[in-house]
């Protein structure tokens, strides 16, 4: 184990912001999306004739929440580190993990036309996604992609382009959505792997997001390259939120991947001890 940076994460700093588009009303345009993600949602629950569960529909909310949050308030303050590190958070980890426990593809292929299922059904079984959603690939797309952006000039480029800051912001949730379906989802995924692989997955993302992190901190004077005008102490403060928070989601995707192989595994439990009482009972 690898010891954590120096002092408390800094909550106290000033507002979370995020740099890119301008303050005006096109900024909230992101939030339109994330509006019709909710209601399709709850249209596609309604509409499940055997009920949809309420837990689920409460985790797709809660993830449709954050992601708000991402593109809402988050975008419209002035252009700070720490706004950068606190979108990445909920795109890219928190925001996923509600989604990807609400199981949308179950939902869709509860209510969908048999057209639209059979799509569904060939898109699982292709080879390209089957490569994707390895839990060690969406591993190297979730946190290498983040250290491609903060290692190199992409960071600077997206601050003056912003189409290629939301195309950042796209990737984020793609690949944060992806790791988080590879290792604890409960859509079909195609050949998903034993509980070992996943688990290295996620502890070796969770080693590369805090040396990433440590890194920044050390580095905050020439990190991201390209800069124009940069903020060791915002850097370095983005670098603590960046380790602390994604302890947190690290946390919560662990603690997900574990009840979802405690519940595939217990109706198994069940049917044994229900086969050896059913032997001993005949026997005697």
């Amino acid at each position: 184990m690898t010891a954590p940076l120096p002092g408390p994460p800094a909550w106290s700093v000033p507002p979370f912001a995020h740099g890119g588009p301008a303050t005006d009303g096109s900024s909230w345009l992101p939030l339109l999306p994330v509006a019709l993600l909710a209601g399709g949602y709850l249209l596609a629950a309604a509409r499940d004739r055997r009920g949809w569960g309420h837990r689920r529909t409460a985790a797709w909310l809660v993830g449709c929440a954050l992601l708000a949050i991402a593109v809402g308030p988050l975008a419209q303050v002035p252009d700070d580190p720490r706004g950068h590190m606190a979108q990445h958070l909920l795109l890219g980890m928190l925001a996923p993990l509600g989604l990807v426990l609400a199981a949308p593809v179950t939902l869709l292929l509860r209510v969908a036309p048999p057209p639209v299922r059979r799509a569904v059904g060939r898109l699982l079984r292709a080879r390209p996604l089957r490569l994707l959603a390895h839990p060690v690939t969406a591993a190297l797309l979730s946190t290498g992609g983040l250290a491609l952006v903060l290692l190199t000039p992409l960071y600077a480029a997206a601050e003056r382009q912003p189409v290629l800051h939301h195309a950042l912001h796209l990737h984020y949730l793609a690949a944060g959505y992806l790791f988080a379906w590879s290792l604890a989802g409960p859509d079909p995924a195609p050949r998903r792997p034993g509980l070992a692989v996943r688990v290295g997955a996620l502890l070796g993302a969770a080693a590369g997001h805090a040396v990433l992190a440590k890194y920044l901190y050390a580095q905050a004077g020439t990190l991201p390259p390209g800069l124009d005008n940069p903020d060791p102490e915002a850097f370095r403060s983005a670098a603590q939120l960046m380790y602390y928070g994604g302890d947190l989601a690290e946390l919560l995707l662990a603690t997900a991947l574990f009840a979802r192989w405690y519940n595939r595994r217990r109706p198994v439990t069940r049917r044994v001890a229900s086969t050896e009482s059913g032997a001993v009972t005949h026997s005697s």
